[in-house]
C-alpha cells in the first residue's frame, strides 16, 4: 500500500482519536484525502506589525516581541497566562488559558518571539489571546515567520478546535503527509496537454496550493488544479455521451408527419423563434439514427408544452407512441387538457392516466396503449407501474424530472419498442445556469427556450414589510373584486422555534379573518395533506369556486391558472431566488396585469435583501439563477440538491470557474474526437485516472 492510501492515523501527529474526528468531520481517512483537502483562503504572514499600530478591527496581525514578564493569575478553571511583550514602540499582553506550563516554560523572559493572532481590546488595552508563537527568524533571513508569508487556512469545525486540531496543527499535518507522499505522486495529466495549456507539473501544484512560495506560484498551482477536476469532470461525462452514441441504436423517425402538419398549421399562434430553433434541435435527434437525450431548459411560460406536444406527433407520424410523464396528478391534468387542445384537428388519441384513474377506465387505456389507438400517454408515476404495456413506445417526455427518483425512470426505459430505449426528452422550468448545466447534464444535449411567446405579460413585482400588510390585503380585496384571484404561500406548515417564520396555520386564520366567509371563499393547499383533499382544495382554486389559495410551495411547479393575477409570498427572505422565480411564474399567464408582492420579515440580511432586490429588478429567470448559484453555490439550487454534482469538486467552483470549465469541457471533446477509447499511448494515464473510484458518473442520460 502506498503512502496515498495510508490510513490517516498513522500519520505523525494524528492517532486513532484525531484521526476519528477528521473522519467524522471532514470524512479525511487516508493522506491522499487529507493532501486534497485544500486551503479556501490564504492568510499573508510576510508584515510585522509595530505593536504602536496595532487596532482591534485588524483581522490577523503579527508583532515580532521580547517576553518581558510571564505570570499565573487565577485559580482552578479561571486560570490564565499572561505574558507582557515589547517591541520597542510599545507593549502589548498575551493571554492563555490553555497548555499553560507548557507555554510558561516555552516562553522565557528576555528570548524574542513572533506572535501571531486576533487583536483585540480588553479593559482599554489591546491584548492578544491564544495567539501562535514561533520562534524569530534568524538573522539576515528573508522569511518573516516559521510558517512562510502565505499560510493556508483550512475549513474547520468547533469539535476539530477543541481537541486541539488547530489551523497550526492542520499545516503541520499537511507538511507531514507532503513529505510522504509527494514522492510518489504521478502525473495525472499526458504531457501533450500539459504543455498545450501551460500547466505546472502536478507535484509543484500539490506543495504550492498548501504550501506557496509566492503569489505567483498560487495562483499557478490553482489554475492546475481547478483545470485537472473540471477536464476529468467533463471527460468522465462526456466519453460516457460518446459511448453510447456509438452503441445505443435510436428508434429511426424520418418523417414530421400528417399529425404534425395539421397540428400546427391550426395554432392559434405563431412559435417564437426560439421554440423553432428547438424543435429543429429535436427533429435532428431523431432523424440521426441515434438515441436522442436532450434536456429542453425554459423560462416558466416559455412555451415548453407546445414543443413538448409537435415532438410527440413527430413519434405519432412515425408509427410510434410517446408518454409525457409530470411529478403531480394536477400537473398531470394540466398537460392533458392543454396537449388535448391542440390534438383537436389532428384525428391523434390522448389518454390521462394517474393514481386515482379508475379501474374501468384504467382497463381501457392499458387496452388502447396495447393496440396502439392510444398514441400519446399523459401521466404520473402511473405510468411506471408493470401493467402499462406500449404497441410501440417511441418517445419519452419527462417534465421536471429531478422531481422522479433515477430507479423509477429508468423503468421507462424498458417500456421501448421492440426493447430499443426510447428517444427522451427531459423539461424543466427550473432556470439552470450553464455552468451547472453542463455538470448535472454533462452526457445530454441542452436546448433553451430563451423567448416569451408574444402577449405574455410582464409580472409586476414588489416588496412590502409587515407595515404594509393592510395595504397588500386591501388590494388583493380590490383584485377579487375585479374577478381575480390570488396565491398566498408560506415557506413553513408548522410553527418552528428556531426561524421566526409566520406559518401556514396561523397564516391561513390570518386570511380567512381579513377574507370571511361570505363574500370571500379561501382554500389550503400544503404538503401533509391527503392526495385526495390536496387535488380537492386545488381543483376548486383552478375551476374559481376559491378566491384565495393558501399554500406551501407545493404549487411552485407547472399549475397553471389563468385567472391569478396576485402572488404573496410570506417571509420572502427565505426563499432562494429560483423558487422565488418559480412561485411568481404562478401568475401572469392569462390575459389581465400581474402582482407579485415579496412580504418580507423585521430581520433581512444582506444576501436576502439581494435576492428580493434582484426579483423586483429583473424577470429573467437564467440571469437570476447564475446569481443564485453565485451567492448559494450549486448544490443549493432548487431542482439541484437532489441530483448533486456527479463528482465532488473539492478546488473548482461551477459559480466562479465558468470560462475553466467552458475549456475544460472543449478540450475533453476534442480529445475523444481523436481517441474515443483513450486507447492511445499518449492518453493511458486519462484511461487510468478515469478507472479511479470517484468517475464511475451515474449514467444521467439512461435516467434523466
Amino acid at each position: 500500500m502506498g503512502a496515498l492510501e495510508m490510513d490517516i492515523r498513522f500519520l505523525q501527529g494524528v492517532g486513532p482519536k484525531r484521526a476519528a474526528l477528521l473522519g467524522s468531520e471532514l470524512e479525511i481517512h487516508t493522506v491522499g484525502d487529507l493532501i486534497r483537502l485544500y486551503p479556501f483562503r490564504y492568510i499573508d504572514r510576510s508584515t510585522i506589525h509595530p505593536i504602536a499600530s496595532v487596532r482591534p478591527d485588524m483581522a490577523y496581525v503579527q508583532i515580532l516581541a521580547a517576553v518581558t514578564e510571564v505570570r499565573l493569575t487565577g485559580g482552578g478553571r479561571m486560570k490564565r497566562l499572561s505574558v507582557i511583550v515589547e517591541d520597542g514602540s510599545g507593549q502589548m499582553e498575551i493571554i492563555f488559558f490553555k497548555g499553560l506550563k507548557w507555554i510558561a516554560e516555552k516562553l522565557e523572559k528576555g528570548r524574542t518571539f513572533i506572535f501571531f493572532g486576533k487583536a483585540s481590546l480588553y479593559n482599554g488595552r489591546i491584548n492578544m489571546v491564544h495567539p501562535e508563537v514561533d520562534a524569530a527568524p534568524a538573522p539576515g533571513s528573508s522569511q518573516v515567520s516559521a510558517a512562510g508569508n502565505l499560510t493556508g487556512v483550512y475549513t474547520s469545525t468547533e469539535k476539530l478546535k477543541n481537541a486541539g486540531i488547530t489551523g497550526k496543527v492542520m499545516n503541520r499535518l499537511m507538511d507531514a503527509a507532503l513529505g510522504l507522499a509527494l514522492p510518489e505522486i504521478q502525473e495525472s495529466l499526458p504531457d501533450y496537454l500539459i504543455r498545450e495549456k501551460g500547466l505546472v507539473p502536478l507535484r509543484f501544484a500539490l506543495r504550492q496550493i498548501h504550501f506557496p512560495s509566492s503569489q505567483d506560484s498560487l495562483a499557478k498551482a490553482t489554475a492546475r488544479l481547478k483545470f485537472e477536476e473540471l477536464f476529468y469532470l467533463q471527460l468522465a461525462l462526456l466519453k460516457q455521451k460518446y459511448v453510447r452514441s456509438r452503441n445505443e441504436n435510436g428508434i429511426p423517425m424520418p418523417r414530421v408527419g400528417e399529425a404534425f402538419h395539421k397540428c400546427y398549421d391550426n395554432l392559434p399562434f405563431g412559435l417564437t423563434g426560439a421554440q423553432k430553433r428547438v424543435i429543429k434541435e429535436i427533429r435532428g435527434d431523431m432523424t440521426g439514427g441515434r438515441q436522442m437525450n436532450r434536456l429542453l431548459q425554459g423560462d416558466v411560460g416559455s412555451g415548453k408544452t407546445m414543443v413538448a406536444v409537435l415532438t410527440a406527433l413527430i413519434a405519432v407520424g412515425n408509427g410510434f407512441q410517446a408518454c409525457i410523464m409530470a411529478p403531480t396528478e394536477v400537473l398531470a391534468r394540466q398537460h392533458f387538457d392543454n396537449v388535448s387542445r391542440y390534438l383537436g384537428p389532428t384525428g391523434v388519441n390522448a389518454a390521462l392516466l394517474t393514481g386515482s384513474t379508475g379501474s374501468a377506465a384504467r382497463r381501457e387505456i392499458h387496452a388502447g396503449l396495447l393496440d396502439g389507438s392510444v398514441g400519446i400517454i399523459i401521466g404520473t408515476h402511473a405510468l411506471l407501474e408493470d401493467d402499462v404495456k406500449f404497441r410501440a413506445l417511441g418517445l419519452a417526455i419527462i417534465d421536471e424530472q429531478h422531481r422522479f427518483g433515477v430507479e423509477q425512470r429508468s423503468r421507462l426505459w424498458s417500456k421501448g419498442a421492440g426493447g430499443r430505449v426510447p428517444h427522451v426528452l427531459v423539461m424543466t422550468a427550473t432556470p439552470i445556469p450553464r455552468t451547472l448545466a453542463m455538470t448535472l447534464y454533462g452526457d445530454l444535449d441542452v436546448s433553451v427556450i430563451d423567448e416569451m411567446p408574444p402577449g405574455r405579460k410582464p409580472v409586476k413585482t414588489i416588496q412590502a414589510s409587515e407595515g404594509k400588510r393592510q395595504a397588500v390585503y386591501k388590494f388583493m380585496k380590490d383584485q377579487i373584486a375585479l374577478g381575480r384571484q390570488a396565491f398566498v404561500v408560506y415557506p413553513l406548515i408548522f410553527e418552528s422555534e428556531k426561524l421566526d417564520l409566520q406559518n401556514l396555520e396561523k397564516g391561513y386564520e390570518d386570511i380567512t379573518e381579513a377574507f370571511p366567509f361570505p363574500p370571500y371563499k379561501v382554500a389550503i393547499v400544503h404538503g401533509k395533506q391527503s392526495n385526495e383533499e390536496k387535488n380537492f382544495n386545488m381543483a376548486a382554486f383552478v375551476a374559481g369556486r376559491a378566491d384565495i389559495l393558501v399554500s406551501t410551495t407545493v404549487i411552485e411547479v407547472g399549475v397553471d391558472v389563468p385567472n391569478a393575477s396576485v402572488m404573496v409570498i410570506e417571509s420572502a427572505e427565505r426563499f432562494g431566488l429560483s423558487q422565488l422565480h418559480q412561485l411568481r411564474g404562478r401568475v401572469g399567464r392569462g390575459s389581465d396585469a400581474a402582482f407579485c408582492i415579496l412580504m418580507k420579515g423585521i430581520k433581512v440580511s444582506k444576501e436576502s435583501q439581494k435576492r428580493i432586490d434582484l426579483m423586483c429588478s429583473t424577470e429573467d429567470g437564467f440571469e437570476m439563477a447564475e446569481a443564485d448559484m453565485k451567492m448559494r453555490g450549486p448544490g443549493d439550487l432548487e431542482g439541484t440538491q437532489q441530483s448533486g454534482l456527479p463528482i465532488a469538486l473539492n478546488i473548482a467552483s461551477l459559480a466562479h470557474d465558468g470560462m475553466i470549465l467552458s475549456e475544460a469541457r472543449s478540450c475533453a471533446a476534442d480529445i475523444l474526437d481523436k481517441d474515443p477509447d483513450l486507447s492511445s499511448a499518449e492518453n493511458a494515464v486519462l484511461l487510468k485516472e478515469l478507472r479511479k473510484d470517484k468517475y464511475n458518473v451515474r449514467d444521467y442520460s439512461r435516467i434523466s
